[in-house]
């Protein structure tokens, strides 16, 4: 399989016009993703062979996008119920060019934790996307790297061999790495693999816990059901990636419960799934289910406090709190511990109050 972009981006339906102009001209149409069927491949739809490669659109769309005549088959519009076969080229052709990735700089105020000539830690705050996909073209926070680099001349923000070493999501907060030199990427990363990093977050979930501490295990993968949200499969399963998170309880307050979280695997929303597989969504997580009352009692009071608190934290509750890593040039420790961000703790200095005040 090949692409044109390193991630898929959506069909949106402002894409999906008519193959024919209002003057009845045939319209230019540009390739936006191509993908080579392999010699293995069983005979299947060519839109549920593209909604299993582009991981961040909907079947409906792409059917839709047939309907248009924008999806082809070795250079001709084919219909959804095509069969692909090995061997056959399918292509999305749209109406518009395709975007440009490239990364520019864009000057943006950033928290530098720590900075030198190998490396920079980054506290990225919630709601800023860290990198360039899915509708996110501007104002990333690779740009914004990109733009306090950007006097440093072996630094190029679109070469994959430096800049972020891992990620975290938007509407998470706190600690990321950024290797400057080719040298640093690969020895960061390769801590990464290898899980000799440290990491812990802090989560505040929906949950009164018997225990003190847990671990969670279980493979994670994309949700058939929603492209956008993950979802766990047993271990033994050949379904995801596998991943194991441990917690620990680190304040109680009844209907919620502070945590913290160390990774031992780091897979796209591990906490997020792990938390909702166990039936503990993170506080104010809508794509995990956490935006409704799942714990507390009934009264129009509660009730009117807990719209204050989504209120006073909108995301989330998640911050990437410890980051530790072996510094790739000095051999030395290298450890960082961020605060947690002010609607955090504005949000859990309101639990606190409010379980003071019903004692």
């Amino acid at each position: 399989m090949t692409m044109n972009q390193q991630e898929p981006d959506y069909i949106e339906d402002d894409d999906l016009q008519a193959l024919d102009g209002a003057d009845g001209q045939e319209q230019t149409l540009f390739e936006h993703y191509r993908f080579e069927v392999d010699r293995g491949q069983e005979p299947i739809r060519v839109d549920k062979f593209m909604f299993e490669k582009m991981q961040h659109s909907s079947r409906n769309r792409i059917q839709q996008a047939a309907q248009a005549g924008f999806v082809h088959v070795n250079d001709r519009p084919v219909k959804s119920n095509y069969k692909v076969r090995p061997g056959d080229v399918v292509t999305l052709m749209l109406d518009r060019p395709h975007f440009d990735t490239t990364i520019e700089p864009e000057e943006m105020a950033l928290d530098i934790v720590y900075e030198d000539d190998q490396l920079m830690v980054v506290n990225k705050p919630a709601g800023l996307v860290v990198h360039p996909g899915c509708g996110n073209f501007h104002g990333t926070l690779v740009h914004g790297i990109a733009w306090h680099l950007r006097n440093l001349p072996t630094y190029d923000p679109n070469d994959p061999q430096v800049g972020l070493v891992h990620r975290i999501d938007k509407d998470t907060s706190g600690l990321l790495v950024v290797a400057k030199t080719p040298e640093a990427k690969s020895n960061l990363g390769l801590q990464f693999f290898n899980k000799t990093t440290h990491r812990s977050y802090n989560a505040l979930v929906w949950a009164n816990f018997q225990d003190d501490e847990g671990r969670i295990e279980g493979n994670i993968g994309r949700d058939p059901k929603d492209r956008l949200r993950m979802e766990v499969f047993p271990p033994d399963s050949e379904v995801g990636k596998p991943a194991v998170t441990h917690w620990r309880v680190l304040e109680r307050f009844g209907y919620t419960t502070l945590i913290e979280c160390i990774l031992e695997t780091g897979r796209t929303h591990q906490i997020r799934a792990h938390m909702r597989h166990i039936g503990h969504p993170l506080f104010a997580d809508e794509r995990y289910g956490g935006c409704e009352i799942l714990r507390g009692e009934r009264s129009a009071s509660y009730k009117a406090f807990i719209q204050n608190c989504f209120k006073l934290c909108p995301r989330q509750v998640l911050h990437a709190r410890t980051l530790g890593f072996v510094h790739p040039t000095t051999g030395q420790q290298m450890d960082f511990t961020s605060e947690l961000p002010a609607d955090m703790d504005a949000l859990i200095n309101k639990w606190r109050n409010y379980v003071h005040a019903t004692k």
